[in-house]
């Protein structure tokens, strides 16, 4: 499923450490490895477009995974 969404970047330290993407309204997505590392600044916000992966499990399980496509930086800590 693809989706448009806007949130805060944040770094979860559970196991070896997963990136999460925060929605405005609460939700929260874990960032699928291997995303653009200038999108994955802990406190940045940003318009994320990308699908969500339900034929993948992680070892974090903190939401669903999300395989970000694009970005757009909104404003940077």
């Amino acid at each position: 499923m693809s989706i448009k969404v806007t949130g805060t970047i944040q770094r979860r330290d559970i196991g070896i450490g997963a990136w999460a993407l925060v929605t405005d309204e609460g939700v929260t997505y874990e960032i699928l490895k291997g995303a653009d590392s200038k999108l994955l600044k802990t406190g940045q916000k940003a318009k994320v477009t990308g699908q969500v992966r339900e034929d993948i499990m992680t070892t974090a399980m903190i939401g669903p995974v999300l395989e970000v496509k694009s970005f757009e930086v909104i404003s940077s800590d």
